[in-house]
C-alpha cells in the first residue's frame, strides 16, 4: 500500500485551540480598535502639523507636490518659513533622507496664478481699460496660460504693466488669433519659478539646485479621484457579498462583508495614527487586503460547511473550532508569506511603495484576525438565530378550518 505524503504543517490540525471561548473579549477589542480609528480621525484634524483627517496627498486633496533640492543644509522650517513668506500658504515640507539636501514639499496652490489673483487682476484691468473694453478674462485652474478679449486693440505692454501692477507675474503678453478678434495670450510665470524666486529671497541666489519634480492636481480632480477611490471600495465589498451570497447562504455573507469592513477600517485608521500619506496607492493597497482576506476566509468558510455535514453529532460552535483549528497552519504560512515580502518591501522600499507595503502589513495581520474572531463568532451568532427561528415556526400552531 503506497504510503500516504506527508506535507509541511506548521501547526498539525489534530491540535484543538479554543479560539470560540475566546470570541467575545477578541471581538470587543475589534469594536474598541474600529472606534478609535474613527475618532482617531476626528482627533488629526484638530491637532497641530496635522489639520486632516488623513494626510491625504496631492491626488486627493488638490494642490502641488515639488521636489526641491539644495544646493546647501537647510532646516525644514526655515523652508516652510519661506515658502509662506512667497505666498505659498500651509506648505508641508518633508526632507528626503534618500537624497541630501532634497525635500518634498506640498502646497495648496496649482498655479502661479490663483482664482483670487485672477480676479484682482480683472477688476484693475476693467478699471484701467474701462468696464466696456474688458469682455472676458479666461483663466483655467492649474494653467500657466490666460486668455484677455477685449472689444478694441489695446497695447501687449500697457496690458502687460497693469498685471504686474495687480501683482500678476507673466513671461509675455501677445496677440492672439485674428487681429480683430483683439484676444491676447498671457503667457505666465511657471509655479516652480516662483518657489524658486521665494526660496532664493530667504536663503541666497542659487540656493536651489535644481526642482526636478512637479505634480499638480486641481481641487476638483482631486475630489473626483477621492469619490472614485470610496465608490471603488464600496463596489468591491458589494461584489465580495453577492459572491458569497452565490457560493454558501445568508448565514455566511455577513459575516464576511463586517469582516472585510473591519479590515479596510482599521488599515485606515493605522495611516490615521502614523499619519502617512493616503493616496490612489493606499486605497490600491486596501482593495488588495479585502481580497487577500476574503480569501482566507473562504478558506476557513469551507472547511466550516464540509464539517458540518461530516460532523453531525457536534454542535456547530465545536464544528467552526474544528474547522478552524484544521486551516490553522495553512493561514498562519500563507499570512507569514505575505506579510514578510510586504515587509522587506516597507524597510527597503521608498515613496509609495513603502507606503503600499505599510498597508498591507497591516492588513495581513488584521485579516488574518478578522477570519477568526470576526467572521466566524458572526457566522455562530446567526446560525444560532436560524435555529432559533426554525424552531418558533415549527412550535407555532396551525390553524384549522372547521366545516360549515
Amino acid at each position: 500500500m503506497a504510503k500516504k505524503p506527508e506535507f509541511f504543517e506548521l501547526i498539525r490540525p489534530d491540535h484543538n485551540f479554543d479560539f470560540v471561548g475566546k470570541t467575545k473579549p477578541l471581538l470587543a477589542t475589534s469594536v474598541l480598535l474600529v472606534l478609535l480609528s474613527f475618532l482617531m480621525l476626528v482627533i488629526n484634524t484638530f491637532l497641530p502639523g496635522r489639520g486632516h483627517a488623513l494626510n491625504f496627498s496631492v491626488d486627493f486633496r488638490g494642490g502641488t507636490e515639488m521636489r526641491i533640492d539644495f544646493t546647501k543644509d537647510v532646516d525644514p522650517s526655515q523652508v516652510r518659513e519661506a515658502m509662506e513668506a512667497g505666498g505659498f500658504k500651509d506648505t508641508e515640507v518633508v526632507p528626503l533622507t534618500e537624497f541630501k539636501g532634497a525635500f518634498l514639499t506640498r502646497f495648496t496652490a496649482v498655479s502661479p496664478l490663483s482664482a483670487e489673483q485672477a480676479q484682482k487682476a480683472e477688476n484693475m484691468l476693467r478699471e484701467k481699460l474701462g468696464k466696456d473694453t474688458v469682455r472676458k478674462f479666461e483663466f483655467s485652474e492649474g494653467g500657466d496660460k490666460a486668455y484677455l478679449r477685449l472689444s478694441k486693440p489695446s497695447e501687449p505692454d500697457a496690458i502687460r504693466g497693469i498685471l504686474t501692477a495687480a501683482g500678476v507675474t507673466t513671461n509675455a503678453v501677445q496677440r492672439f488669433g485674428r487681429a480683430d478678434d483683439n484676444i491676447y495670450e498671457i503667457v505666465l510665470i511657471g509655479l516652480d519659478s516662483e518657489v524658486r524666486k521665494a526660496l532664493d529671497a530667504k536663503f541666497g541666489a542659487g540656493s536651489v539646485a535644481q526642482i526636478p519634480s512637479v505634480g499638480s492636481v486641481g481641487a476638483k480632480a482631486g475630489e473626483e479621484l477621492r469619490n472614485n477611490g470610496i465608490i471603488s471600495l464600496l463596489a468591491a465589498i458589494g461584489f465580495i457579498m453577492l459572491y458569497i451570497l452565490v457560493r454558501f447562504d445568508f448565514r455566511y455573507g455577513p459575516g464576511t462583508v463586517i469582516a472585510l469592513l473591519h479590515d479596510a477600517i482599521l488599515v485606515m485608521g493605522a495611516f490615521a495614527v502614523t499619519y502617512k500619506e493616503f493616496s490612489l496607492t493606499t486605497i490600491a493597497a486596501i482593495l488588495t487586503v479585502i481580497g487577500y482576506s476574503m480569501n482566507d476566509t473562504i478558506v476557513v468558510f469551507d472547511r466550516i460547511r464540509e464539517n458540518a455535514s461530516r460532523l453531525r453529532d457536534k454542535k456547530f460552535p465545536e464544528v467552526v473550532n474544528t474547522s478552524v483549528n484544521e486551516t490553522l497552519s495553512r493561514t498562519i504560512l500563507t499570512s507569514m508569506t505575505v506579510f514578510f515580502v510586504t515587509l522587506a518591501m516597507n524597510i527597503w522600499g521608498t515613496g509609495v511603495i513603502r507606503d503600499f507595503a505599510f498597508a498591507m502589513n497591516v492588513g495581513v495581520i488584521v485579516g488574518t484576525y478578522s477570519s477568526i474572531f470576526v467572521a466566524s463568532p458572526i457566522l455562530i451568532w446567526l446560525n444560532e438565530k436560524s435555529i432559533a427561528s426554525q424552531k418558533k415556526g415549527s412550535q407555532r400552531p396551525k390553524s384549522s378550518t372547521t366545516p360549515v
